[in-house]
């Protein structure tokens, strides 16, 4: 894990970064008038960064594109902090300084956060891991610009990224039902905050029958995982409760997927659960005052034993019915157990996070979040800006009710599959019957999973959720 420390005055650092974002700032540089000359002709030659080395100190000037848009400025720095790791692990570096002459905001610790989520790897399965691993482990930077609070909190972030990252990136021979609830355990008790996990039997006991439903086709028994971080004193009276879709592996069940492109990524069908995990990681490392409680319904969906069929009629635990026409629509049947869980809390506003819809990724891409709502009002502002602030953007789509009629069903109060037009917007409507409360919605089928590098959200699990969470409940 990459360390963040305010440097030490023995400053041994291999490297050091200056940030700009004009030409103008390089007199600012605690550079020499020579090394500035040089800089400069460097940057006049449409150099992204100017090098010089001076008795065997790395200077490093990078020279960052600025944006009328604050959410575009600040998203420039993080990827340049991202090139600039891979130089720094080329050139062998294990310490690097980095400090900020910009008009950016925390332009410093945005840098810091896209190298350090940038020298994220997950080498658990390799036979000589220590042979791939990274050089750079640790960012510092000057007390002049930062105190070691502020470093603790961003080396907390990207710790709680990595960790999201971890449990998309482990395949289900490691990572069933059972063992996901294990990490949340392990994960509560190294960042303070409390793990409640149900067995089967529990689970029956409370008729969660869509996460029952789903489990019928598989030899592992599901779980179901509270967790809670509470303070003395929260900011909030009611809390917020986040509910994550827990599906260890998708196979589709009976509506088998195809493999290629398809089913050989799905390992990452439990993303939202990883997001949610991870946002309670930062939240409780970090102290925040603020009550949280994380809620995961889990389970692999196979095809095998007595899986549950097209056809089915699902008595849900509010009573509610449910026609399933598809067994790979079976995110929203986890997820409405969970969702209705959560009214016994009285929540200030629930969000679900969920790899939901292939739909939600051909409407908005690879570069945002699908969100609905539901009586959420400035909750869901709030929330729009922490996605602007970290890039993880919000796109909000419409819950109108024509959406309601295609979920109708002729044998049952309603049905898991809406037809070919706006499943994104039906998968929406269908949990909305499970909610009495402020709600949000996002899928984020979007951002989870990357099928290849693109900056700082390297290539497989990418932890998206962890940081707009964060920045959501930090603000609230």
């Amino acid at each position: 894990m990459t360390k963040l420390k305010v440097a030490p005055k023995n400053n041994t650092s291999n490297a050091f970064f200056y940030l700009i974002d004009k030409k103008s700032q390089l007199s600012k540089l605690p550079l020499s008038s020579g090394e500035k000359k040089i800089v400069k002709s460097q940057l006049d030659s449409e150099c992204f960064c100017a090098r010089v080395q001076t008795d065997g100190l790395n200077k490093l000037v990078i020279l960052v594109e600025g944006d009328k848009e604050a959410s575009y400025a600040r998203e420039n720095f993080r990827l340049a902090g991202a090139k600039a790791t891979q130089w720094v692990n080329e050139a062998h570096w294990s310490t690097v300084q980095v400090e900020s002459f910009s008009s950016v905001e925390e332009a410093h610790f945005l840098f810091a956060e896209g190298m350090g989520l940038a020298n994220y790897q997950f080498l658990k399965y390799k036979k000589a891991p220590k042979k791939e691993q990274n050089a750079l482990s640790t960012i510092q930077f000057s007390k002049e610009q930062c105190n070691r609070q502020q470093a603790t909190e961003l080396e907390n972030l990207i710790a709680s990224v990595s960790e999201a990252r971890n449990l998309v990136n482990e395949p289900l021979n490691y990572l069933t039902a059972v063992q996901l609830s294990k990490e949340f355990k392990r994960m509560g008790k190294e960042a303070g905050f409390k793990v409640t996990v149900w067995n089967k039997k529990r689970i029956e006991k409370e008729n969660f029958n869509g996460l029952l439903a789903v489990n019928l086709g598989s030899i592992d028994p599901p779980t179901f995982t509270i967790m809670e971080y509470k303070p003395a004193k929260p900011v909030n009276k009611k809390p917020i409760v986040l509910v994550g879709k827990g599906i260890v592996y998708d196979t589709g069940g009976l509506s088998l997927k195809p493999t290629a492109n398809s089913m050989d990524h799905m390992k990452c069908d439990m993303g939202g659960s990883a997001a949610v995990a991870g946002a309670l990681y930062a939240v409780a490392k970090n102290k925040l005052n603020v009550h949280v409680i994380g809620l995961v319904p889990a389970t692999d969906n196979r095809p095998g034993l007595n899986a549950y069929v097209p056809g089915d009629v699902i008595k849900m635990r509010d009573g509610l019915t449910v026609e399933v026409l598809n067994t790979d629509a079976e995110g929203r049947m986890v997820l409405a157990d969970g969702l209705s869980w959560a009214k016994r809390y009285d929540p200030e506003v629930v969000i679900d996070l969920a790899t939901l819809t292939g739909a939600a990724l051909r409407t908005v891409g690879p570069t945002g979040i699908a969100a609905m709502q539901n009586g959420a009002g400035k909750n869901l502002d709030r929330l729009r800006d922490s996605g602007n602030n970290v890039y993880e953007r919000l796109f909000e789509m419409p819950l109108w009710r024509e959406y309601g009629d295609m979920l109708k069903s002729e044998i049952a109060d309603i049905k898991n599959l809406g037809g070919p037009f706006a499943g994104a917007q039906t998968a929406g409507k269908f949990l909305e019957h499970f909610t009495d409360y402020p709600w949000i919605h996002l899928d984020i089928a979007t951002l989870a999973w990357s099928y290849s590098s693109d900056g700082y959200r390297l290539k497989n699990g990418t932890g998206a959720g962890v940081r707009v969470l964060y920045d959501f409940l930090k603000t609230r």
